[in-house]
């Protein structure tokens, strides 16, 4: 969201900061896109020739490149130069255990890290479509409601909740403007990007390729540590089926249905303590989906629920709702982090 650093004697506070700083400093400015400057080529019009705003970017990219610059921050010509990454600033650290992260949005970009219950916990968060994409619609109200927003919302909720406890995010699928929002009616787009920060395809099979390549490129680069790829989406049925939140793994995978198994353990007990009585049918299963079968770390696919039921729908659109789904995944994680670490 980069050389490793060795420190000694350092606080148990600053261990963990320079963890978390890496969901955007190592993974996010070390690994760019690499772009070779033409002849006559400024920053202006190379940021502009990639689809990044001058006014936002100028600064990380002088940052980036600043030992290739020649006088007054020029560019030369057959020089390869890193690009920033578009809508993502690097995180800035504030008072005390507080650090800022632009991607969640002003009201959420403030993130006070809590723990470090997760360090050393590699995280790559994947909400469903985006881009051309919206994926399954529903109506609530005669108010479209798209998959691929509510699903990214949880998504960076999920996020933000993992790196107050000190784990290392990836956002695979990233909004360069929507960060957390809090509306119920989630306004739809299309400028959803892929880690990098690469166009997303209309077709499904090139979509899912080009996330599942960004997961497994990241994956070697952390090899080693404790990785874990989850998926939110939201399914459709008929407006007849109310259903709990469901997990899907790889069948070839113990780990993966063992992950699964925790997070629909924790939903249930949730449920138990906050709504006793109602029950709680929520299912892990194994299917052949292409980023659970192809992607390297252990992968846990979630769907959150019929976007077509009344019900179900209120998991979406009430912001608390949205909450409390991030909420309980987060606690279902850090038991798979503790039992599996």
């Amino acid at each position: 969201m980069g050389p490793k650093l060795h420190i000694k004697n350092i606080s148990a506070f600053l261990l963990t900061f320079f963890l978390v700083m890496t969901i955007f400093t190592r993974p996010l400015y070390s690994q760019n896109k690499e772009v070779v400057a033409q002849k006559g080529d400024g920053i202006y019009t190379l940021l502009s020739r990639h689809g990044l705003s001058a006014s936002e970017h100028l600064n990380p990219f002088i940052e980036l490149n600043k030992t290739k610059l020649g006088k007054n921050n020029a560019l030369l010509a057959g020089v390869t130069y890193l690009l920033p990454i578009a809508g993502v600033a690097p995180p800035e650290k504030l008072a005390g255990n507080t650090m800022r992260f632009d991607i969640f949005g002003k009201k959420y970009a403030e993130v006070e890290i809590k723990s470090d219950q997760l360090k050393g916990a590699v995280y790559y968060l994947m909400a469903g479509h985006g881009g051309p994409d919206p994926g399954a619609i529903g109506k609530y109200n005669n108010k479209m409601l798209c998959e691929d927003e509510y699903a990214y919302d949880v998504t960076l909720r999920l996020a933000r909740n993992l790196i107050q406890n000190g784990a290392t995010v990836y956002m695979i699928t990233r909004d360069p403007d929507d960060g957390i929002r809090d509306e119920s009616y989630l306004k739809a787009d299309k400028d959803e990007l892929c880690y990098y920060d690469d166009k997303i395809p209309l077709n499904q099979i090139k979509r899912l390729r080009q996330r599942t390549n960004a997961v497994n490129k990241l994956y070697k680069s952390n090899k080693g540590k404790f990785q874990r790829m989850v998926a939110i989406h939201v399914d459709s049925r008929s407006r007849g089926e109310n259903i709990d939140v469901f997990f899907y793994h790889d069948k070839r995978s113990n780990t993966g249905y063992a992950a699964a198994t925790t997070l629909k353990n924790t939903f249930k007990m949730k449920y138990q303590q906050h709504q006793p009585g109602r029950g709680y049918h929520g299912t892990v299963s194994n299917r052949n989906l292409y980023v659970v079968r192809n992607t390297y770390p252990v992968a846990v696919y979630i769907e959150l629920g019929n976007i077509n039921h009344r019900r179900d729908q209120q998991r979406f659109i009430l912001t608390n709702s949205r909450q409390a789904v991030a909420n309980w995944l987060t606690d279902g994680l850090v038991v798979d982090f503790k039992e599996n670490k």
